[in-house]
């Protein structure tokens, strides 16, 4: 039983860490780098929840919908994502491997999945089977969405200068309201808004998919693998 919970709990987290690293395509983050960012990942979990249980138990006079609004964008939201980005800062601005603009989003989106593993951990082994496999579907997939979210504007504002505290701005703004917003509907149960969950996070996986092409296209190895994949046709013919 313990296994087949750690396999549900784990495998999402693996399989999208294997995801985002093949979308690497021109030049692969080291592993110690790699194994770096889904470390900060677990090490943010108990400041997140500290944090969380102190801006929880801040809101115990609300109810209704300004209680999932509040729990929803300033308990999990803020939290999370400010620690993510606060992760992302000390980790991997300076560091030597964050030397191309994909980089951001495998980085932070590895952080997101460092920290979607410890908490996917305690909600499957205290909820079971089945919350494993709806969050397999859903939480799991938000965070690496997030995490790209992030990464996107953290590399514009790493390798474009002019923009800078514009995009540093993004790197927190979006993935907060992003995160704010999934919890939010999720959270209303209300009829209207969770029906809205679902194409709200169609949206999220289409703007996710479509960051990670612009990133890759503007790969600045991208010129020096494709002449030599062009050597190794020519040698080949």
């Amino acid at each position: 039983m313990i296994n087949r919970l750690l396999f549900i709990s784990l495998a999402p987290v693996l399989i999208i860490a294997l995801y985002i690293y093949s979308r690497d395509k021109y030049e692969k983050e080291p592993l110690p780098a790699l194994l770096r960012a889904l470390f900060a990942g677990v090490l943010i979990v108990l400041p997140v929840v500290i944090i969380e249980g102190f801006l929880t138990r801040s809101s115990e006079a609300m109810e209704g919908i300004a209680y999932s609004a509040y729990t929803a964008f300033a308990v999990a939201g803020l939290t999370e994502e400010a620690m993510k980005y606060l992760a992302l800062v000390i980790f991997f601005w300076n560091n030597r491997n964050f030397n191309e603009k994909f980089d951001g989003i495998v980085y932070s989106a590895y952080i997101s999945l460092g920290f979607a593993a410890i908490e996917n951990l305690i909600y499957v082994f205290s909820g079971g089977y089945a919350v494993g496999i709806v969050r397999a579907l859903t939480a799991v997939p938000a965070h690496a969405l997030f995490g790209i979210m992030m990464g996107y504007y953290f590399s514009r504002a790493k390798f474009e200068k002019t923009m800078r505290p514009l995009h540093l701005l993004l790197a927190f703004l979006m993935p907060f309201a992003f995160h704010g917003l999934y919890n939010f509907l999720l959270m209303s149960n209300t009829q209207v808004l969770l029906t809205l969950f679902v194409p709200v996070f169609i949206y999220y996986w289409v703007t996710g998919f479509k960051k990670m092409a612009v990133l890759s296209d503007q790969s600045s190895f991208r010129n020096i693998a494709d002449n030599t994949d062009q050597i190794a046709r020519d040698q080949t013919d």
